[in-house]
C-alpha cells in the first residue's frame, strides 16, 4: 500500500526538523525536470490492475494529505485512522502524527479494494494517483541517502512500455506537486507542534516515547493527537486498530 511518512531523526528539535524539510522542499524544487522526465520514460511502468499495491503483502500503509483524509471521510468516514508512525509524544503521554492514513481490510488490503480493483478509482487519492514514481530522498541498504523516485520495481505491473513526452511530463508535474504538498503538510504540522508544545509548557522525551510504544505494543490504549486543517484531533487507539497494518 503505497505512502508512507518522511523520518526524521528523533534527536533533531522541531527548529532543525522544520529546516531540514524546507531544505528538502527546496531540493524538490530545484529537481531537474528533464531528469525525471528521462527516469519515466525509461522505466515506462504500466499498471497491470494486479492490485498488489494496495496490499500490505507489497506496501505499508496509505498516508493521506488533509484533502484526501476530506475526500475520504466524505466517501466513507470511518476508513482513516491515525498515520501509524507517530511522530512524538509529550510527558503526558500522549502521541502526535502529522496526519492519517487509510483503514485496510482484515486480509490487509485497502479497504476500497474489491475484487481486485478499486472501487474509488475516479475520485483515488494523491498517493495513489503518482504511485509509483515517488520523487523524495532516502537512505539504500548502505545508508548512502540518494533521490528514489521508483517504488516497488519489479514487483508489480509491467515495464519498458513506451510513454509519450506529454505524458512524462504529465506524470513528473503531478508526482512533484504531490511530493511539494507531502512537505509542506510535514512542515505545518512541525510548526503547530512547536507552538503548541512551547504554550502549553510540553516536552518531548525520548524515554517517555520508547515506554509508551513499548505498552502500545503490549496492547495498551494511547492517546493520539492527530494533525488535520491546523489543529489536532484527539484519538484513542490500541493496537488492534492497526492489527492488519503490522504494527
Amino acid at each position: 500500500m503505497p505512502g508512507g511518512q518522511w523520518r526524521l531523526p528523533v534527536t533533531f528539535t522541531f527548529d532543525e526538523q522544520i529546516a531540514a524539510l524546507e531544505a528538502e522542499r527546496e531540493r524538490l524544487i530545484r529537481f531537474p525536470e528533464d531528469e525525471f522526465i528521462a527516469i519515466i520514460r525509461e522505466v515506462g511502468f504500466s499498471c497491470d490492475c494486479c492490485g498488489r499495491c494496495c496490499t500490505r503483502e507489497f506496501n505499508g500503509h496509505v498516508f493521506l494529505l488533509e484533502e484526501d483524509t476530506d475526500s475520504v471521510r466524505s466517501i466513507l468516514p470511518d476508513a482513516v485512522v491515525p498515520a501509524p508512525a507517530f511522530d512524538a509524544c509529550d510527558q503526558e503521554e500522549r502521541f502526535y502524527v502529522s496526519g492519517y492514513a487509510l483503514r485496510t481490510k482484515p486480509d490487509g488490503s485497502c479497504i476500497f479494494l474489491e475484487g481486485g480493483r478499486c472501487s474509488v478509482y475516479d475520485r483515488r487519492f494523491s498517493i495513489c494517483r503518482v504511485y509509483p514514481y515517488m520523487l523524495h530522498r532516502e537512505a539504500d541498504e548502505r545508508g548512502a541517502v540518494d533521490w528514489r523516485q521508483i517504488s516497488g520495481l519489479n514487483e508489480h505491473g509491467c515495464y519498458n512500455t513506451p510513454i509519450d513526452d506529454a505524458e512524462c511530463a504529465r506524470i513528473a508535474r503531478e508526482t512533484r506537486a504531490y511530493e511539494a504538498a507531502f512537505l509542506d503538510q510535514e512542515i505545518r504540522f512541525r510548526r503547530a507542534l512547536r507552538d503548541l508544545f512551547a504554550r502549553e509548557g510540553l516536552r518531548y522525551v525520548r524515554r517517555t516515547y520508547d515506554l509508551l510504544m513499548r505498552d502500545f505494543r503490549k496492547g495498551a490504549e494511547v492517546e493520539v493527537r492527530v494533525f488535520h486543517r491546523g489543529r489536532f484531533e484527539l484519538h484513542r487507539v490500541t493496537r488492534g486498530t492497526y492489527a492488519q497494518q503490522g504494527i
